[in-house]
């Protein structure tokens, strides 16, 4: 067979990514120096495995009886299994993505001296996201939407501002921000899917949310980069200059001083901020107070069922929600999803509710 449009991509121990074309079928991966790509790589077998043409013109993987296995996307080849393009691949602990593009890998010589892997010892390895092309495709706003959940005042109901929360209908992505932050994490790009979600949700809402507030997410990874505060400046231009809140997660408040840092900058430009999820791991007393946010969202673990929780856990909720309220910030119940869970929020000095209950997430291109 003459060149084919195949490709190995895989990440050898430098960390670089090496380019193995495919330049003839059937093509033989194993340990000996005799297959068409040598792999030195503990558990390999000497033929491990074999790339082969099918009846169509597609590719085949055949295992040849390794003793550790063959596995495209993490599941065991049995037989032999058809191939598409950025299927993931592992001969044993060896990862490669089968690819038709060598753009932004080097490419190996034919007869090229044994591959020296990075692998792992008892798990497969995941080095490669099978659907990265798609990943960058959405992080430039293919499938790229946003939902918006109703804040509304405790005691009247009045709608007061929006959380915005990234969506996906990329046809190949998944649709949970969850999952495509479990991607993102896998590419180092977790801030690039963040910025995303924010800007295409606050160029979406702004216009039709003119007086109310909309909360945005970060992550934690952005939270304190030149970067970020670059992107709000500019997101602050939008039509109706809308009013952002950043939600600073749990987790990136760590300093008091680069908390009263960030606070300060923001400040600057006329951005509130909210503490995320409180409660939810370390209370971050010491910064709530020394750092007072505009809101402070108490975390929905610790509002959820409230009205049935114990008389010890709901004075402590009272607690933190009056000491809240003395450092001149608006306490918020996230996760409300019943009357009476909001009825204990509101005797409890709650101000603001967020939650099924008063609204559920809906899509920012039928709000009116």
């Amino acid at each position: 067979m003459g060149s084919t449009p195949w490709f190995l991509e895989s990440i050898v121990a430098d960390g670089s990514r090496v380019t193995h074309r495919i330049d003839r079928l059937p093509f033989s991966v194993g340990r000996d120096a005799g297959n068409d790509l040598t792999i030195e790589a503990a558990g390999l077998s000497r033929r491990h495995a074999e790339l082969q043409a099918d009846d169509t013109g597609g590719l085949l993987l055949v295992d040849l009886g390794s003793t550790n296995g063959t596995f495209v996307n993490r599941e065991r080849v049995e037989g032999a299994r058809p191939l598409l393009p950025n299927d993931i691949i592992h001969f044993c602990h060896a990862e490669f993505r089968l690819t038709g593009d060598a753009t932004g890998a080097t490419l190996a010589e034919p007869h090229h001296d044994p591959t020296r892997m990075v692998s792992g010892t008892q798990t497969l390895s995941q080095h490669f996201i099978r659907h990265e092309a798609q990943f960058m495709e959405f992080l430039g706003g293919r499938g790229l939407t946003a939902a918006a959940q109703p804040i509304v005042d405790a005691h009247t109901g009045k709608l007061l501002a929006y959380e915005l929360l990234g969506r996906s209908t990329h046809p190949e992505l998944p649709g949970s921000p969850m999952h495509l932050f479990s991607m993102a994490a896998a590419l180092r790009r977790e801030a690039e899917l963040s910025a995303a979600f924010r800007s295409y949700g606050l160029t979406a809402l702004a216009p039709k949310a003119q007086g109310l507030g909309i909360f945005v997410n970060t992550h934690p990874t952005e939270t304190f980069t030149d970067e970020f505060f670059q992107s709000l400046q500019g997101l602050l231009d939008l039509p109706g200059r809308p009013h952002i809140v950043v939600e600073v997660h749990e987790s990136a408040v760590v300093e008091v001083e680069r908390m009263r840092e960030l606070a300060a900058r923001l400040g600057s430009i006329g951005v509130r901020f909210a503490y995320d999820d409180f409660g939810a791991g370390q209370a971050r007393l010491n910064e709530l107070a020394e750092v007072p946010a505009h809101f402070v969202k108490f975390d929905m673990g610790i509002v959820r069922n409230l009205h049935e929780a114990s008389e010890r856990k709901q004075r402590m909720v009272r607690d933190l929600v009056r000491m809240v309220l003395e450092l001149g910030s608006v306490p918020l119940a996230e996760g409300v999803e019943v009357e009476a869970e909001a009825q204990v929020c509101r005797d409890m000095g709650f101000q603001l509710i967020q939650g099924y209950l008063t609204g559920k997430p809906v899509m920012v291109d039928t709000i009116q």
